[in-house]
Formats: structure tokens, C-alpha cells, sequence
């Protein structure tokens, strides 16, 4: 029997990251669940042995029954009739599967029938499915959207939809519009307030919406009258009992085809203010895409994980000129990247789940109770690491899944491009990563900031304080130099004050921060766990080296005036 968590010793590499103790700690508020309910945690040893099981749990159904029927969901998917969605039947055995486990809330509090997971070992859960099938992940993971629910939402609604979630119910958010994708400001589906009744009713059309038929529905909706940008939206959650919604189609995607991304029509749609009005954009929905972008983060992983297995399977396997491919050196080379593309990746993601963790619990604890000077601090410094590393982590694992997914169709060559290999499906799946909850380019935007402020060379410090073994010295000296470059970059681009040539070199220097970080992280692993991360951390850090220095050479020889050779030439 195969198991996705156990094959892959990495994950319980994180799972006991130093930091987990404190986070654990506060997400348990001290472990007293334990006196109401029996499944709760007496202490940390026992709460770490939880999620250890219950990963291993997650592992098995997806070693055992989600990975062997992706193949079959992609090539049959979703159907619609009537204006419904039916799943494939595979992937209602998937969901099936998971609930039975009673997998579904997760994160959720144990009032509310969740397991009280931290977002570490959610995570993980999440890369261990995504390595099955990245497009079941897109209807499991939707859950996620119930931690909005959690956090802006009244407790009247927190108690009538997130039972249900933990129970099996399935979620969308309801975003993206015809006219209205990466500009979500231009969102005009109309909500109505009834003063008689009471009630909000919708109108309109969404599009392209990840699991548009869902049980449950998170929905950005004009409000104010007369508007026209953020300041009129407002988040409303739509039960999919009420009716008032169909679907019009599902989109005939290149990829991720087990997820219906739906067309869905809201005529007189009986729908529910969350929060408070006009805080829709501007409040709810970056805290929903931030979350999403983390989930798109381990989905990224775990296609790479999945590429990079498949490739490196075909190369002990496939035989030319009288040996096995993979004592070939070119062949030998792209597993290597490969392998460390990944492992850089998954650093970062649960690099990144410890600051979103630490800074979410302290800010849930603040409703609670004051918190401490020192509780404050703590929560505003997490708080900002994990604004700034879920754009950079988004951006860098998804364009590596991409990468990895490409590799591993070359590495089985003509064979790879037909439909009878894995890696033909991973390549359709991973395109879309680097392209939903915000594309690579628009990541860049987000992360620029934290270049130009500082807090990504701030962190590289932190980094350069950290002990290594006398070995991996030298890795640690390259990356100083890589540092370095990068801080010098960051001066020549931000000193002419130029907007239009600091967003020209943004990327830039955003990967090249992403490197430079990226590497730390893997010579912190491979300093506690040398046999299995310090090939990776060497061949990684040694791309990221060459790709900072091809980023610092384009930028030195380009001028401001040079910006003109890219703009394109529009017909009057």
C-alpha cells in the first residue's frame, strides 16, 4: 500500500521545525481542549503524534484511492445538466474518502467540529493531495474559505456553515467576473437590499469559478449604488439551498479537469452580508487570496513533487545506447534541479505557514483577551514576513512547478508528450498555477514593496546569524555574496525614484531575493538534516548564484532611456 506522508520523510522534517513548540502552544491556548473534548491533546508530544497520524491517514487515501483514480477524472471530469454539477465518480469516491476520515475543517476549532490543525500540518496535507491530483486539491482545499467565515463572519453564521464544512460540505469563492479578473475592483455583480424582508438578493454573472457549484458559497457583490471601485464591494455568503443560482457551463480546461470551473448565474440569489459593508475588497477578499495563494503554494509543491518522482522513475528505467538514462549527465543535471527546485519550494511553503501561523493564532487570541506588549510585537513581525513571503512563495514555487513539470516530459522524451504518462497530465495541471489567485506578475507587485523597505534583506540577515556546520560555510559565503549583489540591486534600481524602471526591473529583484532566501532555507535544513538536504541545498544554491548574477548584469547594463526599446509601438 502506497502512503503519500510516510514515502516522503521531509514533511516530518517540518512538522518538528523549532518554532512549532510556540505555535502549538497558542494555537491549543495551552492544551485546554483536553477538558472538553476527548480527542484534543494533553500536551505537545501528544499533539505532534496527532498530526502525525492523522497525515498518515491522509497519506494512505491518497497513495491507495486519490492518486489512482486521477487518471480517470481527467479524462472524464465533471458534468453539468440542468444548470447542476455532477462529479466524476472517482472523485466523489475521493470525496468520500476524506470525509469518512472526518478530513474535512481541518483548521477549524473543535467547536465547530474542526481538528484544531495549525496551518503547518494542513499544509502538508494539501501537498501530500496535490501530488495525487492537483485538481481534486482545488475542491478539497476550497474548505480553506471557511477560515474567512471564521474570522470576519457573525457567530450565528460561524455556527450554522462551519459545522457543516466539517461535516462535508463543499465551498467556493465567487470572485472573478467576465469583465472583472485580476482588477477585482471592476466586480459588478449587483447585491439588493430588501428593507421589507430584510434580505440581500444577487444578480449577475460570475466566471470562471473554482467549484461553482459548491454547498457553500463566498460571494464579492457590488453594494453601494453608484460606485465603481473597491470602496462599493462587500462579501456576502450564498447557501446553495436558497437557490437562485445555476450554472451556465463548466469551462473546457486545459488542465486541473477534475474541478469544475463554472459560469454560474445569480438571478434574485437569497445571500448574506459577512462582515460589514464595502470591507469586501478591501478587508475580506486579500485575506481569503492570501490564504488561497498558500494552498496554490503546496498545490505547486506537490506537482513538483509528483514531476520529479515520475522523471527520475523513467530515468532508471529507460535504456539508450546501452545504458540507463540517468547516468547521462544532461539527464543527471535536470534531476538534480529538478529535485532542489523542490525542496527549495517546500522550504519556503512551510517557511512561510510558521509566520502565517504564528501571526493568525496571536491575532485570534486578540479577540479574546489583550494581548501582551510582547505577544504585539511578536504578532506585527510575523504578520509582516508572511505579507511579504506569500507573494514571494507563490510566485517562485508555481513558476518551479511549471519548470519541473516541463522537465519531466523532456526527460521521457517523445513518450512524455502522449497521454499514456503521468507527466503529460502534470504539465496541463501545473500551467495554471502560476496564472489563478494572482499571476507571477502581479505576485511581483505585491512583493516589490518588501524590496523596497527592506524586509527581505532584513530577513537574509537574520539568516546569516544562523550557525551552520563547518561544511556548509562555504554555501553560507556564497550566499553572503549573493546578499550582496542583491542589496546593490535593490540601491541602482530604487535611486533614479523612477516607478515605471523600478516596475521594469521589479521581478528582478524580486527572484533575486527569492534566491537568496530560498538557499538560506535549505542550508538551514541541510544543516540538521545533511543526508537529506545538502545535495539539494548545493545545486540549488548554486542556480540561484548564477541566476542572481544574470539579473545583476541586466540590470548594470540597462539605462532608464532603454525602457523604450520594450514599449510597444500602437497603430494611431
Amino acid at each position: 500500500m502506497a502512503n503519500f506522508y510516510t514515502d516522503t520523510p521531509q514533511f516530518r522534517h517540518y512538522l518538528n521545525h523549532p518554532l512549532m513548540k510556540r505555535i502549538v502552544e497558542l494555537k491549543e491556548r495551552n492544551y485546554t481542549d483536553k477538558h472538553t473534548y476527548d480527542y484534543a491533546p494533553m500536551d505537545f508530544e501528544d499533539a505532534m503524534d496527532s498530526y502525525d497520524k492523522i497525515l498518515e491517514v491522509v497519506g494512505e487515501i491518497c497513495g491507495d484511492i486519490i492518486e489512482p483514480n486521477a487518471e480517470t477524472v481527467d479524462h472524464s471530469g465533471p458534468t453539468v445538466a440542468d444548470g447542476r454539477v455532477t462529479y466524476a465518480s472517482p472523485t466523489q469516491e475521493n470525496l468520500d474518502a476524506l470525509n469518512k476520515a472526518e478530513l474535512m475543517g481541518m483548521a477549524f476549532p473543535r467547536r465547530f467540529g474542526g481538528l484544531n490543525f495549525p496551518m503547518v500540518p494542513y499544509m502538508i496535507s494539501a501537498d501530500i493531495v496535490s501530488r495525487a491530483d492537483a485538481s481534486f486539491q482545488n475542491i478539497w482545499m476550497l474548505q480553506d474559505c471557511g477560515e474567512t467565515i471564521y474570522e470576519f463572519a457573525s457567530d450565528e453564521q460561524k455556527n450554522e456553515y462551519l459545522p457543516r464544512v466539517a461535516r462535508g460540505e463543499t465551498m467556493s469563492m465567487d470572485l472573478t467576473e467576465p469583465d472583472a479578473g485580476s482588477d477585482l475592483q471592476a466586480v459588478m455583480l449587483k447585491a439588493s437590499y430588501n428593507e421589507k424582508e430584510g434580505q440581500w438578493y444577487l444578480n449577475g454573472v460570475k466566471r470562471f469559478i473554482t467549484n461553482g457549484d459548491a454547498d457553500i458559497h463566498l460571494v464579492l457583490a457590488r453594494s453601494e449604488e453608484g460606485t465603481k471601485d473597491a470602496r462599493g464591494l462587500s462579501m456576502y455568503v450564498y447557501d446553495k439551498n436558497s437557490g437562485g443560482v445555476t450554472v451556465r457551463r463548466i469551462e473546457n480546461k486545459m488542465g486541473i479537469k477534475g474541478a469544475p470551473t463554472c459560469e454560474l448565474v445569480f438571478k434574485n440569489a437569497k445571500a448574506e452580508l459577512v462582515g460589514s459593508r464595502r470591507m469586501g475588497l478591501i478587508k475580506y477578499v486579500m485575506s481569503l487570496m492570501n490564504g488561497a495563494r498558500l494552498g496554490i503554494m503546496a498545490q505547486s509543491v506537490g506537482i513538483s513533487e509528483a514531476a520529479c518522482r515520475e522523471a527520475y522513475d523513467y530515468a532508471l528505467e529507460r535504456r539508450q545506447f546501452g545504458k540507463a538514462i540517468i547516468e547521462m549527465p544532461p539527464v543527471f543535471e535536470m534531476l538534480a534541479n529538478m529535485r532542489a527546485k523542490t525542496d527549495a519550494s517546500r522550504a519556503i511553503l512551510y517557511e512561510t505557514c510558521r509566520f502565517v501561523d504564528m501571526y493568525k493564532i496571536l491575532e485570534d487570541i486578540s479577540r479574546e483577551r489583550k494581548l501582551t506588549p510582547e505577544e504585539r510585537d511578536e504578532m506585527k513581525y510575523y504578520s509582516r514576513l508572511a505579507d511579504a513571503f506569500t507573494p514571494l512563495g507563490k510566485g517562485m514555487t508555481s513558476e518551479y512547478a511549471n519548470q519541473n513539470a516541463y522537465d519531466a516530459i523532456q526527460i521521457h522524451g517523445g513518450s512524455g508528450y502522449m497521454k499514456d504518462y503521468k507527466c503529460e497530465r502534470l504539465y496541463r495541471d501545473a500551467r495554471i498555477t502560476n496564472i489563478y489567485e494572482g499571476t507571477t506578475q502581479l505576485q511581483v507587485v505585491a512583493a516589490i514593496r518588501h524590496v523596497t523597505t527592506g524586509t527581505y534583506l532584513n530577513r537574509i540577515r537574520e539568516y546569516e546569524a544562523m550557525p551552520v556546520l563547518p561544511e556548509l560555510e562555504p554555501l553560507k559565503r556564497t550566499l553572503s555574496k549573493m546578499a550582496q549583489m542583491y542589496e546593490k540591486l535593490a540601491e541602482i534600481v530604487t535611486a533614479p525614484k523612477d516607478e515605471e524602471y523600478l516596475d521594469f526591473h521589479a521581478r528582478r529583484l524580486v527572484e533575486s531575493a527569492g534566491h537568496v532566501i530560498m538557499g538560506h532555507l535549505l542550508l538551514q535544513d541541510a544543516n540538521k538534516e545533511p543526508e537529506m538536504f545538502r545535495r539539494s541545498a548545493e545545486v540549488y544554491i548554486h542556480y540561484g548564484q548564477v541566476e542572481v548574477v544574470k539579473n545583476y548584469n541586466f540590470v548594470t547594463k540597462s539605462r532608464i532611456e532603454d525602457l523604450g526599446y520594450y514599449k510597444p509601438v500602437l497603430s494611431e
